[in-house]
């Protein structure tokens, strides 16, 4: 496909991995005077009257709204209300925006923490607000369901082309390590990094291990997004973006060792909570819309531990 070169795109989250691997391939693949990236410094997306201004001056033809306050299990766990509110803030934001200065296309991130806890497997685009959510990230799940729900109504009332993909659990370069705030992938590089470097024998893990996640590399779905934006018109409102097969947390460590180099031992701890115990997703609809993730998990992994050594230098 021929991509366009008069689009002018706003990206906003701008220091977030998905972003920032957003960014690297549009730089690749458009025109990168098209793509205005924004970050905290650029606007406080909680603040409804800057945003609007910042949005008014850019005048997009289309928004990619990745920024948000994102955390690990912990995270959620301890402070609900900020992952709630904040997060609504920011989407309220940039969407009233959107919709008032009259943008024509808006690409909006979910989550899939958005669907049931314990339900069917895997899970289809019509299971949203299904049955009850996960309650260690309650918060954070709501709001993009509310953001997510926003969309499909400014779509079907506006004629807008604003749409949603739920991508799985993401991991790759510029993924945040911090421990209690990064998610499992960078946790377990992170943890298994810093026992290898300490010579601590035992690394912690939270719950029995059991429990399944899907994770997909980020660069696979920038790539795809940059390649295939301009035909959004064309999708339904929204759609799950995933790898389409999952691994147990067991297993991410088990991986995170093999990157790293680190023989040591994994202590379960089934005193702390694990989350899910599964939420494979189907993403049947975006194969039909060119959406092939090619990344395997240790690839992927080696990647983004050697771009995580980097900034330890």
């Amino acid at each position: 496909m021929e991509l366009e070169t008069t689009v002018r795109a706003l990206l906003t989250g701008g220091n977030g991995m998905l972003a920032r691997s957003i960014a690297s391939a549009w730089r690749d693949q458009r025109d990168s005077e098209d793509l205005v990236v924004v970050t905290r410094t650029e606007a406080d997306l909680t603040n409804a009257a800057e945003t609007r201004a910042m949005v008014a001056r850019i005048q997009p033809d289309i928004i990619l709204h990745c920024a948000a306050r994102v955390g690990g299990i912990a995270a959620n766990i301890a402070d609900p209300t900020t992952f709630l509110m904040d997060n609504l803030l920011i989407d309220s934001s940039i969407l009233k925006a959107a919709v008032d200065l009259g943008v024509p296309k808006l690409l909006y991130f979910g989550s899939s923490c958005m669907y049931p806890r314990d339900y069917r497997q895997p899970l289809v685009e019509t299971d949203l607000l299904a049955a009850p959510l996960e309650p260690t990230n309650e918060g954070y799940a709501l709001s993009k369901i509310v953001a997510s729900k926003y969309c499909e109504y400014v779509s079907t009332q506006f004629g807008l082309d604003y749409r949603v993909v739920i991508p799985s659990n993401l991991y790759g370069p510029d993924d945040d390590y911090s421990l209690g705030q990064g998610h499992l992938v960078a946790a377990a590089i992170a943890k298994v990094h810093a026992a290898k470097e300490s010579g601590a024998s035992t690394i912690g893990v939270w719950g029995d291990g059991t429990a399944r996640r899907e994770f997909t590399y980020v660069g696979d779905l920038a790539d795809w997004i940059v390649t295939n934006v301009d035909d959004i018109h064309s999708w339904p409102t929204m759609m799950n973006v995933g790898f389409g097969s999952d691994h147990s947390v067991l297993e991410y460590y088990q991986a995170a060792m093999t990157v790293v180099g680190y023989t040591g031992e994994l202590e379960l701890d089934t005193t702390k909570p694990a989350g899910m115990h599964q939420k494979l997703m189907t993403s049947a609809v975006a194969h039909q819309f060119g959406w092939q993730p090619h990344t395997e998990l240790l690839e992927g992994m080696d990647r983004a531990y050697r771009r995580y050594l980097e900034t330890l230098s």
